[in-house]
């Protein structure tokens, strides 16, 4: 069926096409009475406003922009993209900006697709995710005067604010939670380098254990995969002196070092403890249940949305932070052997 015009409503209502406009974008020119027939005729039509339209006569797309720079294979697995993007279309809502999301397969395309965005009026902002140090991004949205907010953090940017979430105080619960137990060898199985959150953690975690007084505190990096998780976790389970616990930056991880474990008959929690990153329906579901880290992330994609709207909307913002995460203990923790 056709898309219903301004002509339709006009035809319709017996009117012009000048007091249908003046109508629908709520300008003076007609009377109440006429105003309201001719907003009620529209939606019988069920027309509505082009967004190409729109942005040629007052600059908006409604549109926000997210760009994941990971393998799809990586994104399909992993809980957290999922709560994440159902945190940031919570905040939407039924309003007016909708989301634009798009996979990059690299930094330099991702870049691109921002340059092509703006240059289409295609989004009024943009959330940037998974901060590298040294980003280019963050000079990139602010030479072309794209809106943006940063999904971490924080920098103490002005013009461009952060949404983050308190990792530092994660780490000081999660290794005061197994020195408890008696634990003193840990290993923490940690995502790439580049990532500014992870480079966060490590500090915080070569912190804590310094602190702590622990005899070994090993960080392995990987790609996040169940694959690079069960790898790393082998390696060091297999090693001449082996943690007596795992720390891992995400769930699907851990739940691949729980198998790696069963596979070499080594006991968990018995002979090594686990504990993930982003308590998801996975650390419920395996036996033993996995401890893990529950971040609010489903808070954290609304604070980031809400962030970009209200700077998009011309308000001065800063950086915010979502509420704490909390470790959750499971089965798959215990006193070290």
């Amino acid at each position: 069926m056709k898309r219903p015009t301004i002509a339709d409503i006009a035809k319709a209502a017996g009117v012009s096409k000048g007091a249908v406009s003046y109508a629908l974008n709520n300008r003076p020119g007609v009377s109440a009475a006429t105003r309201s027939r001719i907003t009620g005729i529209a939606a019988e039509l069920g027309w509505a406003p082009s967004t190409a339209a729109r942005a040629l006569s007052d600059g908006r797309a409604g549109a926000f922009g997210l760009v994941i720079d990971r393998p799809a294979e990586t994104l399909a697995a992993e809980p957290f993209f999922i709560r994440l993007i159902a945190g940031i279309q919570d905040e939407l809502g039924t309003g007016p900006a909708s989301l634009v999301l798009q996979v990059s397969p690299n930094h330099d395309t991702e870049l691109e697709i921002y340059r092509r965005w703006h240059a289409e009026r295609r989004v009024d902002g943009v959330l940037l995710i998974d901060l590298r140090d040294h980003d280019a991004r963050l000079d990139a949205v602010a030479a072309m005067g794209l809106p943006a907010v940063v999904m971490g953090g924080p920098l103490g940017r002005p013009g461009l604010p952060c949404a983050w979430i308190d990792d530092e105080a994660a780490i000081d619960e999660v290794l005061d939670y197994l020195a408890a137990l008696g634990h003193r060898r840990i290993v923490r199985v940690a995502g790439p380098r580049e990532f500014m959150h992870t480079r966060v953690r490590s500090e915080a975690f070569e912190r804590a254990a310094g602190r702590l007084g622990f005899e070994s505190a090993e960080v392995v990096h990987t790609d996040y995969s169940d694959e690079a998780g069960a790898s790393a976790a082998r390696r060091v389970l297999v090693s001449r002196r082996p943690p007596t616990a795992l720390v891992f930056d995400n769930d699907v991880m851990a739940v691949a070092a729980l198998g790696v474990a069963h596979e070499l008959g080594i006991s968990v929690p018995g002979d090594v403890s686990l504990v993930a990153w982003d308590d998801s329906v996975l650390c419920r579901l395996v036996r033993p249940a996995l401890s893990a880290v529950r971040r609010p992330i489903a808070e954290f994609g609304a604070l980031a949305a809400s962030l970009l709207r209200r700077t998009v909307e011309g308000e001065t913002v800063g950086d915010e932070r979502t509420p704490l995460p909390m470790l959750v203990t499971r089965s798959s923790s215990g006193p070290a052997r």
